[in-house]
């Protein structure tokens, strides 16, 4: 699996646009806005995008999602459906975070732990991780040992619980038992901040660090 970070927003969000290029079929996760950028990514790097993945529902991940969606003519796919109360209250959580007006969408498919999504010939897998919102889930791509996780866990510190359903104790055993318990080697692409690893975060993330076992 091919990947670029771009990030997005104020909250400099990160969307990732990814492909198999074996095909060039490729999806964007997580496109929280700056939809021409986003456009020119996939154009400049011959992707042929096929669909949009979401890991939640919050703004910052999902306020370019229609308007990618209608451009290229895709289905959107995911989060969970715990995170539906969030989709349908994006124009309040426009007004929140003083984003533009985004409204209200369904996905064309919710997602469930263990279900699996193709991008070309990939396959990623779905871990359903509740905690920061009950519906987010992260996606794991075994070929190219990649973990994509929204706002699960970032460098050294994990997802904020303080929003409506967050819950921390919740975040931190789907830490524990989805993410830290894959190869210390996988790589982390969190929705904000630098890149990590497994091993790392279960040595050195103070949020979690020594609980894992």
């Amino acid at each position: 699996m091919k990947i670029v970070v771009i990030p997005v927003t104020p909250f400099s969000q990160n969307c990732s646009l990814i492909w198999d290029p074996s095909s060039m079929k490729g999806a964007f996760v997580d496109p929280g806005g700056n939809v021409e950028q986003l456009i020119k990514a996939a154009k400049d790097n011959y992707v042929e995008i096929e669909k949009i993945i979401l890991t939640h529902g919050h703004l910052d991940h999902v306020g370019g999602t229609t308007a990618i969606a209608s451009h290229f003519n895709v289905p959107i796919i995911g989060p969970h459906k715990g995170d539906k109360f969030w989709l349908d209250g994006l124009m309040q959580q426009s007004q929140m975070f003083g984003f533009p007006p985004a409204s209200p969408f369904e996905p064309t498919q919710w997602l469930n732990d263990n279900d699996t999504i193709s991008v070309g010939t990939l396959t990623l897998e779905v871990l359903h991780c509740p905690g920061h919102t009950p519906g987010h889930v992260a996606l794991v791509e075994r070929s190219s040992n990649r973990i994509i996780v929204g706002d699960i866990i970032f460098a050294g510190s994990i997802g904020r619980t303080d929003f409506p359903q967050g819950n921390q104790q919740q975040l931190i055993d789907s830490i524990k038992r989805k993410i830290l318990s894959l190869p210390e080697d996988m790589m982390i692409y969190p929705g904000h901040g630098p890149t990590t690893t497994v091993g790392t975060e279960k040595a050195t993330n103070p949020y979690v660090s020594g609980q894992w076992g």
